[in-house]
């Protein structure tokens, strides 16, 4: 990695991989965003699969390009499913995410979702204070969203300011952040690289959205149209980011 120049060129490129292989990304989600997480994936070009089925989760997940885990609306079936179909992808070498959303709410949560960066994931994405709680996570490249979002894996520090306040008035957009994470590490081998041009992606697609909008409602549409429409030039030209070591 040479610099924020190459990095933010690497990444649009990435978007054009997204755009030709039309990736498929198994999402085992948090049940009130599905429709949502399903509509960005499709908007971006990839293809979306959703079941939580236990019979079945482990031939999708493994049919999947990539797999992305949100602890949203978490029961034991769910659990159960999770289970398996992380199982799958480590198994059949796909990347695969883990959001352990509200796992700073419940113990049970936090612990199943210790439970699962322990068996390594590819990514863990979250709040500060989710975050927070997960702690240490070798080998795994950590993302700690916010305003700005944080990128960490080993000396590697990477800062995305793209974005806008309206994404946090529309419930959905974090876990879409994640199932994007998936796509773009589907086709970019480099982590640093796939999550950044995810993080990209959604950060420019919803400033461009929110210049035609005229609030949350307004911008929830506006902001699948900027995905669908959204070229790597269009990254290169916005990108707002800064790189570090150490």
């Amino acid at each position: 990695m040479t610099g924020t120049s190459s990095l933010v060129e690497n990444a649009a490129a990435s978007l054009a991989l997204v755009r030709e292989q039309r990736p498929r990304v198994h999402c085992l989600m948090n049940t009130v965003v599905q429709k949502f997480v399903a509509d960005g994936l499709a908007a971006l070009g990839a293809i979306p699969s959703m079941t939580s089925a236990s019979e079945e989760v482990e031939a999708f997940a493994r049919r999947a390009d990539a797999l992305v885990v949100n602890l949203g609306t978490l029961d034991e079936e769910r659990r159960t499913a999770i289970r398996l179909a992380t199982a799958a992808a480590r198994d059949a070498d796909k990347p695969w995410i883990v959001d352990p959303v509200h796992c700073d709410y419940s113990p049970s949560r936090l612990a199943f979702a210790r439970e699962l960066i322990a068996s390594g994931p590819s990514v863990v994405r979250g709040n500060a204070s989710e975050m927070e709680l997960i702690g240490g996570a070798n080998g795994v490249l950590k993302i700690k969203t916010g305003p700005v979002d944080e990128l960490t894996l080993d000396r590697h520090r990477i800062r995305v300011e793209n974005g806008h306040p309206h994404m946090a008035q529309v419930t959905g957009t974090g876990c879409l952040s994640g199932a994007l994470i998936a796509a773009f590490m589907a086709v970019e081998p480099d982590r640093l690289t796939a999550a950044t041009g995810a993080l990209l992606t959604s950060g420019i697609a919803a400033e461009i959205a929110a210049q035609s909008s005229n609030g949350p409602g307004t911008f929830e549409a506006a902001f699948r149209d900027a995905l669908a429409a959204l070229r790597p030039d269009d990254i290169i030209a916005n990108a707002r980011i800064s790189y570090a070591e150490g």
